[in-house]
């Protein structure tokens, strides 16, 4: 087999999580934390891209790390135009898009920083860039896309390239084809997807920011129109003051104060009943979502998959379970393969086993 080095870069809201891989194992891994006083700074996110470029450079002399030497970055995908799943060569066309995300999505995401650095970095030393399954992956069915409402139309926008990682791991588990079975995911973190996977096809979807299903961590998840609207015209906040509510400040964090699943178990371990009610009303959410995506896949689900950083939590993977095992045997890969995806999509399109996406035209 040909061996391959592969730099991967995953920028978040508040880090740049950064990791090399040869022959497909990974070297190191490095999370770039950035203060948020220093984040502050910037108006935008695209502005922070000088600041996030001499970071990550930075990391990179201090473990030795030549840029040239690599046969490719591999990126996560942000903001851009909806794309089938797969593997994408990094474009100036597309990285335009990534800087004018506010205007397709009418918001921002720190992952749309990942092609533009990958850009960047294939012009300075001459590697390809790629990006794989970002957030905007979009196989929806035309009836899920219809909301109720005319003028609105359901989009897809998850946490795609974890839970297209976890399905192929449930596939190789249940010694399946992934073509010929279908799945249930529900990636758990501090926002939420959960997904109708059908062979191969992730034909329905939550929303993972600011759309439909369960609250998360931090976010609000789908709540009743007439209160929300209330809220909306309150006067209390602002149109991006309500949006940083919703997507920040609400859900787990917004009734407990914490972002961190196991302070609140601390907290029930210590006889708080509100904290227990709360993440028993998140499990109980996410049940009910799961179920939705059962009768979206008519019932022929093989397996149900849970992931994300709240799967560690036994206690949330246990209330679970215990609503929606009748449906499918539950199948539990805690944390996130985001890395080891990117990674795994690169070594297969520089070895031609996956074919590279032609952005806007595949």
């Amino acid at each position: 087999m040909t061996s391959f080095a592969v730099l991967v870069i995953n920028p978040g809201s508040t880090s740049t999580k950064i990791a090399l891989f040869k022959d497909r194992v990974k070297i190191f891994e490095d999370d770039i934390v950035h203060p948020e006083g220093e984040l502050r700074k910037f108006p935008d996110i695209a502005s922070q891209m000088p600041f996030r470029m001499e970071t990550l450079m930075r990391a990179l002399r201090e473990r030795s790390v030549d840029p040239s030497k690599l046969d490719a970055v591999c990126v996560r995908g942000g903001l851009m135009r909806p794309v089938k799943s797969g593997i994408y060569r990094v474009t100036e066309e597309m990285a335009e898009d990534l800087r004018n995300s506010e205007s397709i999505w009418g918001r921002e995401h720190a992952s749309s920083l990942g092609p533009l650095m990958g850009l960047q970095l294939s012009g300075v030393f001459g590697i390809p860039a790629f990006t794989a399954d970002p957030v905007v992956v979009d196989e929806m069915d035309d009836i899920a896309r219809v909301s109720g409402v005319p003028e609105i139309k359901r989009r897809s926008l998850l946490h795609a390239l974890n839970i297209r990682e976890q399905t192929r791991h449930a596939a190789r588990d249940l010694g399946v084809k992934i073509e010929d079975v279908n799945f249930i995911a529900a990636h758990m973190g501090g926002g939420t997807t959960v997904a109708a996977i059908r062979r191969g096809r992730i034909v329905d979807v939550t929303g993972a920011l600011l759309g439909m299903g369960p609250f998360s961590v931090q976010r609000a998840g789908a709540l009743p129109t007439g209160d929300l609207l209330e809220l909306a015209y309150s006067g209390k906040y602002t149109k991006p003051e309500l949006q940083r509510k919703l997507v920040h400040g609400s859900g787990l964090a917004g009734y407990t104060g914490a972002s961190d699943v196991r302070e609140v178990e601390r907290r029930i371990g210590a006889g708080d009943g509100e904290a227990a009610l709360i993440l028993s009303a998140m499990a109980y959410q996410v049940s009910k979502e799961i179920g939705a995506m059962a009768a979206a896949l008519c019932g022929s689900a093989s397996a149900i998959i849970l992931t994300g950083g709240v799967a560690f939590s036994g206690r949330v993977v246990g209330m679970i379970k215990e609503r929606v095992s009748f449906l499918a045997p539950v199948l539990v890969y805690p944390g996130q393969a985001e890395m080891e995806a990117l990674a795994w999509y690169a070594a297969a399109a520089l070895s031609g086993e996956e074919r590279i996406l032609s952005y806007g035209q595949d």
